[in-house]
């Protein structure tokens, strides 16, 4: 398909995160830009500010006229849309061009240089870490971020057209679409397991995005991973090796080893955790690998701010912390206990959790105890469900009974604040891919009163 022929995109899920990346791409471009989504939000509101309709009843109905015409329209869907879907029935059953969001993401990058993150953590804040550098680094770069950079205040970063960044995203096998010419994978935990039915299929569907590689490109690994590539880690011996970590009034200082510009000393980065230390390494070692200066990379990497829901400082005073991020697996939420007690050694932290999908809930009940109980004090919410119908036995009840923990509570969001301000805790966290996002204002408007 020639996109350039195409004057409409309409898209059924345009609220999503990167939905609404690719929605504001195409209107940035000149096209006609519509959608669907289920329920307003602040995205939807960004969007429709743009000049974008937007509407929220699956109704045939609802469709503006000049998204009708089959010849000049095509129509993005995301997997998490249901088959039964009235306007998605009604595109496929009078023939329209429907593609996935994966797709149609594998169109715009093939005609340009594309760096793609893959891993099932990470992804996120190091393709808006990468994007954040190449632009810094006066690179003419797209990139399309599945979370709000704090830099730029958007999932969208434009400056030109010569480098792609996207997230090479696993779920639905959508990272098989694309034909990247240097890539990086920072994990293969298991995960979306409802996808892939157990982890080996997974490994298997991350070797084969490997092989999808341009010929010619460049992959890079995080070190340990069972893979060929050139890699990335800290204290190690791998091509590209952090060293001499120091944390300074909440700033790691460290050097960078590499294998052909020798040791790059004094970096600074500001967003806490190892993990998150990972994350920026790989992305400098993108940025290198395609010739951006080192100088300005070292400066842009003390200037990158962070994403939304990523260990996002809502609070941040001697007395009180509170802090918002999207941790919804294991390994994720390991990570952030991490780096909380890294930057506040011996403070009483609070976890509040949201956990997403039952079959997640599920697969992991196990390691879920075993991460949310090395906090101080948990609260769990319901499972959000997202797409998903519940699962007999599988409730924030069970995943609670296995919490080895003295000060848990099941909570329900009407009680939230109460319980929140009742608790003696210093840093206080929430924590989830669902919608306890939503709950965020609302506790910091309460904390601060």
């Amino acid at each position: 398909m020639n996109l350039n022929l195409i004057h409409n995109i309409y898209f059924i899920g345009i609220g999503g995160i990167g939905m609404s990346a690719l929605a504001r791409y195409f209107k940035t471009i000149g096209k006609e830009v519509a959608g669907y989504d289920r329920t307003p939000s602040e995205i939807t509101d960004n969007l429709c500010d743009l000049g974008i309709s937007i509407h929220f009843e699956d109704v045939v109905s609802k469709i503006p006229e000049n998204f009708l015409n089959k010849e000049q329209t095509l129509v993005v869907y995301t997997p998490a849309v249901p088959k039964a879907h009235s306007e998605l029935q009604y595109f496929n059953n009078n023939r329209f061009e429907v593609c996935k969001r994966s797709e149609v993401l594998g169109m715009i990058t093939e005609n340009t240089f594309c760096l793609a993150v893959a891993g099932t953590h990470g992804k996120t804040t190091t393709s808006s870490i990468l994007t954040h550098l190449l632009n810094e680094s006066g690179q003419q770069v797209t990139g399309f971020l599945g979370g709000i950079a704090e830099n730029y205040d958007s999932n969208l970063v434009m400056s030109g057209n010569e480098y792609t960044v996207v997230e090479a995203d696993e779920f639905d096998r959508s990272f098989l679409q694309l034909s990247p010419d240097v890539a990086c994978i920072t994990s293969m935990d298991a995960d979306h397991l409802d996808i892939y039915g157990e982890a080996a299929s997974l490994h298997d569907s991350f070797i084969e995005f490997t092989q999808r590689i341009k010929p010619g490109g460049t992959l890079f690994v995080r070190s340990g991973l069972p893979l060929e590539g050139i890699t990335y880690g800290i204290e190690d011996d791998s091509d590209y090796c952090i060293k001499n970590i120091k944390v300074k009034n909440g700033t790691y200082v460290f050097d960078v080893e590499t294998p052909n510009d020798g040791v790059v000393c004094g970096v600074q980065f500001n967003q806490p955790g190892q993990h998150n230390l990972l994350n920026g390494l790989v992305a400098f070692a993108m940025a290198v690998k395609i010739g951006s200066p080192t100088d300005r990379l070292v400066k842009a990497l003390s200037t990158f701010k962070g994403v939304k829901r990523r260990f996002s400082y809502q609070i941040k005073r001697d007395d009180l912390v509170f802090i918002d991020d999207y941790a919804h697996h294991p390994t994720e939420i390991d990570a952030v206990h991490q780096a909380v007690r890294e930057m506040y050694p011996e403070k009483k932290v609070l976890a509040i959790f949201q956990p997403h999908l039952f079959s997640r809930t599920r697969d992991f009940i196990d390691d879920f105890a075993s991460s949310l109980s090395q906090f101080d004090e948990i609260m769990l919410l319901d499972i959000y469900p997202a797409r998903e119908e519940p699962i007999t036995g599988v409730t924030s009840s069970w995943l609670l009974e296995r919490i080895k923990n003295d000060e848990k509570s099941l909570v329900s969001k009407d009680e939230l604040i109460a319980k929140v301000l009742a608790s003696n805790a210093h840093v206080i966290l929430t924590l989830g891919a669902g919608d306890i996002g939503v709950e965020v204002e609302s506790i910091k408007k309460a904390l601060l009163n």
